[in-house]
């Protein structure tokens, strides 16, 4: 909602402000189709030359969620504490024998099944069990310290790899201006090949040439740029629930206390999404 307010509030502003500086927004509309052909063709393919169609997918799965928000709520990172929890607790009592047709197996595991919306999530599902796999076949003979730098390198893996939208449409907002000076070029360059009309004419040319500079920096500044920061934003906050799971199986891995390895995973997130203790303790008890 709050995206969609604010670029209200940018066309009102920008374009109200022309008009009541006693501008006139027909010369601008005139000339803005062909001015967003140039400028928003051009940069359309600079984005399909640049990328595949994977990353295409995921550009436009990023633009989605400037509007859908976070994927992760509140209750699931309570659900991820609750689900790591009971894995490292059957592991600390029961041995690696009884954890392991949980983690081979997650589609069909009691476990996982509590918590439908994290086996939505097939990177949080793989973190998981990827990291207790290596456990389960070294028998629980393994340093901790290892496993921590397998996840890490899982982690920065995908974390790499998930910001690339927010990288693409950064990178789009930086060429924006660029493109915007090319349409403008375009519209010199016509401009001079008429340079035997009237002053009137020209200056209506020269007014056309020069909104292909203005929408240029709009679209980078006023929306592409800031839509580029919010998908980063909501891409990094979702990636917050895979450092949940990293640190209760790590912490757990080295011989922590339960309730100490739980608080510190809970108290590490953000307010908006951080679960109260007692919601924490008393699911634990309850579970």
């Amino acid at each position: 909602m709050m995206p969609a307010i604010g670029l209200v509030i940018l066309v009102v502003m920008v374009f109200g402000g022309f008009v009541i500086s006693g501008g006139d927004l027909g010369a601008v509309l005139h000339a803005l189709p062909l001015e967003m052909m140039i400028i928003g063709g051009s940069a359309l393919a600079a984005i399909v030359t640049g990328n595949n169609g994977t990353q295409l997918k995921a550009l436009g799965g990023g633009f989605a969620k400037v509007f859908k928000g976070p994927k992760f709520k509140r209750q699931d990172y309570l659900d991820c504490i609750f689900l790591c929890g009971k894995l490292m607790k059957m592991l600390r009592a029961e041995g690696p024998v009884a954890l392991e047709p949980h983690v081979e197996d997650p589609q069909n595991s009691a476990i996982f099944a509590e918590f439908p919306r994290l086996m939505a999530d097939k990177t949080l599902v793989a973190l998981i069990c990827d990291s207790l796999r290596l456990v389960v076949v070294s028998s629980g003979d393994l340093d901790p310290h290892s496993v921590e730098e397998v996840v890490d390198q899982h982690l920065k893996t995908h974390h790499k790899s998930a910001l690339g939208p927010a990288d693409n449409l950064q990178w789009l907002a930086d060429a924006l201006p660029a493109l915007g000076i090319v349409a403008a070029v375009l519209g010199v360059v016509k401009t001079m090949g008429a340079i035997d009309q009237p002053p009137e004419i020209l200056g209506e040319m020269i007014g056309s040439a020069l909104v292909g500079t203005f929408l240029g920096v709009l679209l980078a500044y006023g929306m592409v740029g800031p839509i580029a920061n919010r998908v980063r934003a909501i891409i990094e906050e979702d990636l917050k629930i895979y450092e949940v799971a990293k640190q209760i199986i790590i912490a757990s891995l080295h011989g922590h206390p339960q309730p100490l390895v739980i608080e510190a995973a809970r108290s590490g997130l953000d307010h908006a999404n951080q679960p109260s203790f007692a919601d924490v303790f008393d699911g634990l008890r309850a579970r």
